[in-house]
């Protein structure tokens, strides 16, 4: 099969989409993908099709590099957007220049349109060389997707299935010419060194290496999907049904994990925390186990790159942002039935009229004593305990007091008001804190 009937084979679950656009280098992988879809389009009913170019603007070469993009597509009739980035310094340019690219495109890709790479069979190979020498597990060892959603949007990536030299006779046999980045021949550069070195090494004793590379990167991607299958039934059997009063956080129960392995557990909390932070490697899991495993009257907790996993109460709760900052309560008036704003603990309200007397709102310092109807003065600690209210949630509900005397618990039912309902103190965690998904 000739290469045009390859892509044009890999193309076929986006023969709808709204738009294809093209990330285009210049280089050689990106200069063919767009020629082939431009000579595709010329006799097959494509959506329309334009180019985006990203200019770090990181070397002085670069600066030519969206001239040369600008003459191929207006040889092919493509339409090109020339896109400035500006890189963030750090250790790894390289690294700081492929977010800046990616983020970039993901901003300028529309509802529903497929962004196409130009990233190939040689490049799958390297990927997973370069992930396996630095130990990753299987989701890292599956390498480049596909397909992966992007913004509003799908990258896709058409040319996986293909050799680097079918690319090269391609271009060779259309006369096709294209950039060279200087940075390619740079062996410092791990990819380059693996691609110019180890690669062609590999290649004199395993002719095949490239081909079974890839393979076995098709055996992970399935063995990824496997786990996270096994994941999701792990976590369903763990869901636990919040009380009212609770935030509507990310929360687990810690004996479900608890019955399952090791492993199990790694792959589960893995599945669980991945929309909202990176895990650690394997070597730094044992905060997982101290978590676990503290004593129960304990209140661990695991920071992890982007917040914790707290346990209280035989649950995990899942903090980041604000929920690991204690609220300050500023001095303001008692709210009447409008929601009145908390400085980083969400809103506020009392439902009814309060009778006379010297209103405030406060947070628990401790100590805190609440007349309870039929039972008498009560030790609000106690009565939070009864009601296995976390320890980090402690500090945040609103209490109510009168004339310096506890009246009220936001959201507890039988605490949260007048005993007769006359009134009621009603409280809004914090909804729009980035990471949650709630």
């Amino acid at each position: 099969m000739n290469l045009a009937a390859k892509v044009l084979g890999n193309l076929a679950p986006w023969r709808d989409a709204p738009a294809w656009r093209i990330a285009l280098s210049g280089g050689l992988d990106s200069t063919v993908l767009l020629h082939l879809l431009a000579s595709l389009a010329q006799r097959e009913a494509l959506p329309p099709l334009s180019a985006l170019h990203i200019h770090h603007g990181l070397q002085t070469s670069a600066d030519a590099w969206p001239a040369a993009c600008q003459r191929l597509c207006d040889a092919l009739s493509v339409p090109l957007q020339v896109i400035p980035v500006r890189v963030a310094s750090g250790a790894s340019v390289e690294r700081a220049a492929r977010e800046a690219r990616y983020e970039a495109l993901q901003a300028t890709l529309g509802a529903g349109e497929v962004l196409f790479t130009a990233h190939h069979a040689d490049d799958q190979a390297e990927t997973l060389l370069f992930r396996l020498l630095r130990g990753a597990g299987v989701s890292g060892l599956a390498g480049m997707p596909e397909v992966r959603t992007l913004g509003t949007g799908q990258l896709v990536r058409p040319l996986l299935n293909c050799a680097r030299a079918e690319l090269q006779a391609y271009a060779e046999a259309h006369g096709l010419s294209w950039v060279e980045d200087p940075s390619n021949s740079d062996e410092q550069l791990s990819r380059n060194y693996l691609r110019q070195q180890v690669v062609p090494a590999l290649r004199t004793r395993w002719p095949a290496v490239v081909e079974n590379l890839v393979r076995t990167a098709g055996h992970m991607t399935e063995a990824t999907q496997l786990l996270d299958e096994l994941a999701a039934s792990d976590l369903s059997a763990a869901q636990v049904a919040g009380e009212r009063y609770l935030p509507p956080l990310p929360c687990l129960s810690l004996s479900a994990l608890r019955s399952l392995s090791e492993a199990r557990q790694r792959n589960a909390l893995r599945h669980w925390l991945r929309p909202w932070t990176q895990m650690p490697d394997t070597a730094h899991w044992a905060g997982w186990q101290a978590l676990r495993d503290a004593a129960p009257d304990a209140a661990p907790a695991w920071r992890l790159q982007a917040g914790e996993l707290r346990r209280t109460d035989e649950r995990l709760w899942w903090l980041t942002g604000i929920w690991l900052r204690d609220p300050v309560m500023p001095a303001m008036a008692v709210p009447g039935n409008v929601f009145q704003a908390l400085p980083g603990n969400g809103q506020v309200r009392i439902e009814g009229r309060l009778p006379a007397g010297d209103w405030q709102l406060a947070y628990r310092q401790g100590g805190e004593r609440m007349l309870v109807a039929g039972r008498g003065s009560r030790d609000l600690k106690r009565l939070l305990n009864e009601r296995q209210v976390p320890a980090f949630l402690r500090q945040r509900l609103p209490l109510l007091l009168c004339d310096g005397e506890l009246r009220a618990v936001a959201n507890l039912p039988g605490l949260d008001g007048d005993p007769q309902g006359q009134w009621r103190v009603q409280w809004q965690p914090p909804t729009n804190d980035p990471g949650l998904s709630w």
